[in-house]
């Protein structure tokens, strides 16, 4: 847009980290004109933000950008600011529309997003919004903002999303731009829905999946990677449903490694029971660091997954799991889910145990968190589930969980991610999850011998957060040598340490760590390895990509 011309819309969010880049607001300007009436595109301009950034600030851009407001007696000088919601934002998101209704009482303020699509009548986001757009919001936002600037004006503030055949809708990726593709993770898509009904899932109340014309997605995706796009997250939740489909955009992206070496990172969230030999040998051929598979086993436990819902063989995805360790380079990123309804801490550990055995690069350890809508909420009574009645709604306790025991729980999750899943301590982790069982200890299984741990180290610390490498050095070293040989705690702790590329002193190596000079080279190396990190831990977080 021209920058002495102010927006006539507005579309925003704020994103959980800079990073991301909203897929659902870019389908919503992608579709404005052919849903809502040619020039509504070149009057819209989007603007995201993060939910670190103080809500006073992210009000200041959006009226820096909408200009002064006009005179009462103009009407083509009205403006819509629509906002994407999700679980992660809406209490930043709703006071920023707090403050941004107190400053410009005029603008017409547009929900949308999954957030926002159920339970609208019981949330004090949409009693300060205008108008409320449930489920999809690509053709319905485009119809909505052209009633709105031109008139007739609607009538209805909650509006039911139309779902148009897929055909209909403009492709978004357009509307990525250089520095998008040069900073920032693409979000794409080849289908929507998704045939599953796990009841924890928002997805469970999709009849089925549909695709997208594949040419036509192939052809988007191409553009995308000439202008030098390289980092692609598919955020279809079943990608491998479709296996004609599957392997045609896996060949796509074969054929550019291939013909020019790309540095590509790739990103499909897979069903672990549904590995056919065609797909198989297409994954095989990627070499390493390029895929990423997210893999949702969520529970080993089989009455639990009745209870819910769910459709998963236990014996076919650890027989998936252990063929894509051994015979592909996939970086694999397995979700698993505590507190679901019948789910003992016991039946968890069991479930942790086995999948750890397996071998998967990262094991994402979340608690359950009741979504809007999802039906999970038809447990709530028989299995005693209690949720916290804030964003995001995290089970606070269940029939068979007491509170305390969830708290336990989050905190061991925590030390998870910064022992384990932060790759840290590849040479010290096996000693802690097989240590020697002590007097009274739970039984001596990894699951337990890490809850032990995460026990005493926040009775140690008092906190799961601002823990420094150093810290942990220190902390793992008096932890494990009171049942291990010091020696060779000492020498695993060293190993990682340096390995880690860290560059303070902690008290257990003093002595031990070598003199070190940082070349130009290892410091981007360093840097590279960090990035990396960072993109394997985007997996579960980013439903955000889930259309407005």
């Amino acid at each position: 847009m021209n920058p002495t011309v102010r927006p006539r819309i507005v579309l925003a969010t704020l994103n959980a980290r800079y990073i991301h880049a909203s897929l659902g607001l870019r389908y919503l300007l992608a579709n404005l004109d052919r849903h809502g009436g040619a020039g509504l595109r070149a009057c819209a301009e989007l603007r995201e933000y993060t939910i670190s950034r103080p809500a006073q600030e992210v009000v200041a851009d959006l009226l820096a950008t909408l200009g002064p407001a006009p005179s009462a007696a103009v009407r083509t000088g009205l403006q819509v600011v629509g906002f994407g919601v999700y679980i992660w934002n809406v209490r930043q998101t709703t006071e920023v529309i707090r403050l941004l209704k107190a400053a410009r009482p005029d603008l017409r303020i547009v929900l949308g997003g999954p957030e926002v699509s159920y339970e609208t009548d019981e949330q004090a986001i949409t009693s300060l919004a205008d108008h409320v757009i449930t489920g999809w919001g690509d053709v319905s936002f485009a119809k909505l903002c052209r009633a709105l600037l031109d008139g007739p004006q609607p009538l209805m503030k909650i509006i039911p999303g139309e779902q148009p055949p897929l055909a209909d809708l403009a492709l978004p990726y357009g509307e990525y731009s250089d520095a998008d593709l040069a900073h920032r993770l693409l979000y794409v898509e080849a289908s929507r829905g998704c045939p599953f009904k796990c009841e924890f899932c928002l997805s469970a109340l999709d009849k089925t999946a549909w695709g997208f014309e594949l040419d036509r997605v192939l052809a988007a995706l191409d553009a995308l990677y000439q202008r030098g796009a390289r980092t692609f997250k598919f955020v279809d939740r079943t990608f491998n449903l479709k296996i004609e489909h599957s392997v045609r955009i896996l060949q796509f992206f074969l054929e550019r490694i291939a013909s020019q070496n790309a540095g590509l990172f790739l990103h499909f969230e897979v069903i672990p029971d549904h590995l056919p030999d065609r797909l198989r040998a297409m994954l095989a051929q990627f070499p390493p660091g390029v895929l990423q598979l997210e893999v949702g086993v969520q529970s080993f436990n089989v009455a639990v997954q009745q209870t819910i819902s769910r459709r998963q063989d236990n014996d076919a995805t650890e027989a998936n799991l252990r063929w894509l360790l051994a015979l592909t380079h996939a970086h694999l990123h397995v979700d698993l889910i505590f507190g679901l309804p019948g789910e003992t801490l016991q039946s968890f550990a069991d479930g942790f145990d086995r999948l750890l055995a397996i071998g998967p690069h990262e094991i994402q350890l979340g608690i359950l968190k009741r979504l809007r809508g999802a039906p999970i909420a038809r447990h709530s009574v028989a299995h005693g589930m209690v949720y916290a009645s804030d964003p995001p709604y995290t089970v606070q306790h269940t029939g068979v969980v007491d509170a305390t025991t969830l708290q336990r729980f989050g905190r061991l999750a925590r030390y998870w991610e910064l022992l384990a899943n932060s790759g840290r301590f590849a040479k010290t982790l096996p000693l802690l999850l097989h240590s020697p069982a002590v007097a009274g200890s739970a039984p001596a299984s990894p699951f337990w011998c890490f809850m032990a741990f995460s026990d005493w180290l926040w009775q140690r610390q008092g906190s799961t957060h601002r823990l420094t490498p150093e810290a942990l050095v220190d902390a793992l070293f008096d932890y494990l040598s009171a049942s291990q040989s010091p020696d060779l705690v000492r020498q695993a702790l060293l190993a990682d340490y340096v390995a880690s590329g860290a560059r303070a002193n902690p008290q257990a190596l003093q002595g031990l760590l070598p003199r070190r000079t940082v070349s130009p080279v290892k410091a981007g190396r360093t840097l590279a390895t960090r990035q990396a990190r960072h993109l394997d831990q985007l997996g579960s977080e980013h439903v955000a990509a889930r259309v407005v």
